[in-house]
């Protein structure tokens, strides 16, 4: 066998092992939450999927970092032709493979490719712009110091890394292939006329000789394969990795109306026996009937897989914190660090249980130990978080299920509370005024014939 395509595939093989590893982590982290039904409405999820994730429509909302962003991810998508070739040449020995049988075509594509691509360099300048030099208040608040930070900036390089490795490639080969000495047609003088390579590959390789040419060109192809090895395992680690999960995030989006809470079964079965006036009171509960579950949750595996997913598919753009009126009053809540925590949380709590079995308890919960009481007693749960995000994650289910646990299992309620659901709990209303007493206001109203 060839030593380069043994080295490619040895490369190409253990990048994409060491991927599909990371991914069977998540898949292993997400299925620790609790089971959800969100098959139902197939139409309208693939609908919301293609709109929210596809088409990026409520990124628009915010229309300057919106055209930057689609910048990135259109290139994003359409780079990858580029990327089959080189896996095909990598693979094959050969050079530019689907020159010859595609010409004016593979021109054309790859010219489209070069146009985008220096779309995305801008972009990619602008995103680190905005975050270093302007310093936006929603990427400078106290969730993103330190790590968010740097994560942040290292993608955006690790891309403009991976755009300066494309036009090197092809702008090395263009000069090579104007003397005739391009392995994509090795003795035929003239120009591949790329878009963008065409003008600056003779602008800035044009004084290098032959061989020094050939070095550069490999240099440019064996970075850009590199480097896209590099992004692949580096996703699962970043909060990039909504690249992937955007998709089925939002796909299993919650497609009830803002504002609709779920009901524990436990609970509603509970309710509904008390006011069934047929019921047993003193009957024997059913032995076969599962166990109770715990009211609310404490910790991640007592939230859903849906709550799980969304923990990884956050973006840290901050959008949902900047848009929450409890943060924008200095309360401590911010639903981005809901999400981070929950998702750090899960990261550690999943390598343990794959370490030491899936029983094992480290004696930590998301509440207290990541999440405090203060933060999930800020929330007035007027869903502007869940309308903001452009990948619809949902925090305010999270705060909501980490507050019943509070209510139901350990009776914390904040002192302004207590009096309101005492009140609920004797009178029917937030008020302290009997039932029976509820009318006596219009006894004083004189209503005139």
């Amino acid at each position: 066998m060839n030593l380069s395509i043994l080295f490619f595939s040895i490369i190409a093989s253990l990048g994409i092992a060491f991927f599909c590893y990371n991914i069977w982590k998540i898949i292993y982290n997400i299925n620790l939450g609790l089971n959800i039904e969100r098959n139902d409405q197939k139409i309208n999820r693939l609908k919301t999927m293609l709109l929210v994730a596809f088409g990026q429509k409520k990124m628009f909302s915010r229309p300057i970092p919106a055209v930057l962003h689609f910048c990135l991810y259109f290139a994003f998508v359409i780079t990858q032709i580029e990327l089959l070739e080189i896996f095909a040449d990598g693979i094959l020995n050969e050079h530019r493979i689907f020159r010859d049988d595609l010409g004016g075509f593979y021109t054309f594509v790859i010219s489209f490719i070069e146009i985008l691509s220096v779309a995305a360099f801008v972009a990619t300048i602008a995103f680190l712009v905005r975050r270093n030099l302007l310093k936006l208040p929603r990427f400078n608040m106290n969730e993103m110091i330190g790590w968010p930070t740097k994560d942040a900036n290292l993608i955006l390089i690790f891309e403009l890394i991976l755009l300066v490795c494309i036009f090197t490639m092809n702008g090395a080969d263009e000069v090579l292939y104007q003397r005739g000495a391009s392995h994509a047609s090795m003795g035929n003088e003239g120009s591949f006329g790329f878009s963008v390579s065409s003008f600056l590959g003779p602008f800035f390789f044009d004084l290098l000789s032959t061989h020094n040419l050939h070095i550069v060109e490999r240099i440019g192809w064996w970075g850009h394969l590199f480097m896209v090895l590099v992004f692949l395992n580096y996703l699962p680690y970043s909060k990039h990795f909504h690249i992937i999960l955007a998709f089925p995030n939002t796909y299993y989006s919650n497609l009830e109306k803002k504002g609709k809470f779920t009901n524990m079964d436990s609970v509603t079965n509970e309710v509904n026996l008390m006011m069934d006036p047929n019921a047993d009171p003193y009957a024997a509960p059913d032995p076969n009937a599962a166990p109770p579950s715990r009211f609310g949750a404490k910790d991640i595996t007592d939230l859903s897989w849906k709550n799980l997913m969304d923990a990884y598919t956050c973006t840290e753009c901050g959008r949902c914190t900047s848009s929450c009126p409890a943060n924008q009053t200095g309360k401590l809540l911010s639903p981005r660090k809901i999400m981070m925590d929950t998702r750090d949380r899960l990261v550690e709590l999943g390598e343990s249980k794959r370490k030491n079995g899936k029983d094992f308890e480290d004696g930590k919960s998301l509440i207290g130990d990541y999440i405090s009481e203060e933060e999930l007693w800020a929330c007035t749960s007027c869903n502007a978080c869940v309308d903001e995000c452009p990948v619809n994650i949902d925090p305010l289910s999270i705060i909501i299920d980490l507050r019943r646990y509070l209510v139901m299992e350990e009776s914390k309620v904040p002192n302004d509370l207590t009096g309101m659901l005492t009140n609920i709990e004797n009178n029917g209303a937030p008020w302290q005024f009997s039932p029976s007493d509820r009318m006596n206001w219009a006894e004083e109203i004189v209503i005139k014939a």
